[in-house]
């Protein structure tokens, strides 16, 4: 007699090997080699990440595809910068363009703004939308930990708001969207609760959307979709809960905010200017459940929110240009940018 999980499996199975193999590759790559960085004690193996996360090169003077980006320095005592994506004045291109303050993924420790999928991701967004994209490399844990990722996408925003000539004239900062993916979708979560929670400190930046990409969310609750895609690639459990380990306070359980911000420690964002959003998530991303929670807990609060499901979609499945539903979901960006 067959189980309903071992039924769900076999299909999770299916699914995984109707993906391209290249994504398949890359998914199981990807794994291994995070999994070989990871060491028990809590760090990281840097150099060996270093050697395997591509890393590309700004093009400040030729436009690549459209767009040209350069790094931007906010603070050099924490290395703090990003990258700046400007698309090519074309009659086609706005008078104003929206800016898209956007956190990379890689659980708070791996990747950064220069990272080969990155740039290319946001270099999409920049022409298709299009966008003035602003790449936050933030710091990463385990060597700097909880809040300090959140305490830099805050600074970057307030340079923005303060420094009238980093960005482009046609930039308009009364229209600026969150974005990101994975972990950087957790961080523009809580980015926008505490930009809406201080908003008289703004000038001209008003943020007025979010883009949330199969967020990192989690809890202390095993839920059906971590069990049932338990060998799932990137993230696994036992990825997941190395992960919030080494970046949540000590002494902290995933019931923690940062971790699970519907959860029971949940901040009340009801009287907040919380911002338009739009919630992705993948039908074989083990952490689907939470970010239907996160949704659910969003529109409960009287938030303006918007849930797309990629029935067949894996963790991070965006990054994979071979993929169709790559360019669908930037499609539904632009389109729900353009609504606003």
């Amino acid at each position: 007699m067959t189980t309903s999980l071992e039924s769900n499996t076999r299909k999770t199975a299916t699914s995984w090997t109707s993906l391209p193999w290249r994504t398949r590759v890359s998914l199981s790559l990807l794994s291994k080699v995070t999994d070989a960085a990871r060491r028990a004690d809590g760090t990281v193996n840097r150099r060996l990440m270093n050697i395997l996360d591509f890393k590309s090169s700004a093009t400040p003077a030729a436009p690549v595809r459209g767009v040209t980006s350069s790094d931007v320095t906010v603070d050099p005592t924490r290395q703090l910068w990003f990258r700046l994506f400007v698309p090519q004045t074309t009659l086609s291109t706005p008078s104003h363009l929206p800016v898209v303050v956007f956190f990379h993924g890689g659980g708070f420790i791996f990747l950064s703004s220069a990272s080969f999928a990155y740039d290319v991701v946001c270099r999409k967004f920049a022409r298709k939308i299009p966008a003035v994209v602003v790449s936050v490399d933030y710091r990463l844990c385990p060597e700097h930990r909880y809040p300090s990722q959140y305490d830099d996408g805050f600074d970057v925003l307030t340079f923005l708001d303060q420094n009238d000539d980093v960005l482009p004239k046609n930039a308009d900062r009364s229209r600026v969207f969150f974005a990101g993916d994975s972990a950087g979708a957790n961080l523009a979560h809580h980015l926008a609760v505490r930009a809406a929670r201080e908003k008289d400190l703004f000038r001209v930046v008003k943020p007025v959307g979010l883009i949330s990409i199969q967020p990192f969310f989690g809890g202390e609750e095993r839920v059906e979709s971590e069990i049932r895609l338990h060998g799932a690639p990137l993230v696994s459990v036992a990825r997941t809960d190395w992960l919030w380990k080494v970046f949540l306070p000590d002494g902290s359980d995933r019931d923690h905010e940062a971790a699970n911000p519907s959860g029971p420690n949940a901040v009340d964002i009801a009287g907040l200017e919380y911002p338009n959003t739009l919630v992705f998530t993948g039908g074989l991303d083990p952490l689907q459940d939470w970010q239907r929670r996160y949704y659910q807990w969003l529109k409960k609060s009287g938030k303006e929110a918007k849930l797309i499901e990629y029935p067949n979609m894996v963790h991070a499945f965006y990054v994979f240009p071979e993929l169709p539903e790559s360019n669908q979901l930037i499609d539904q960006v632009k389109d729900f940018i353009a609504s606003i």
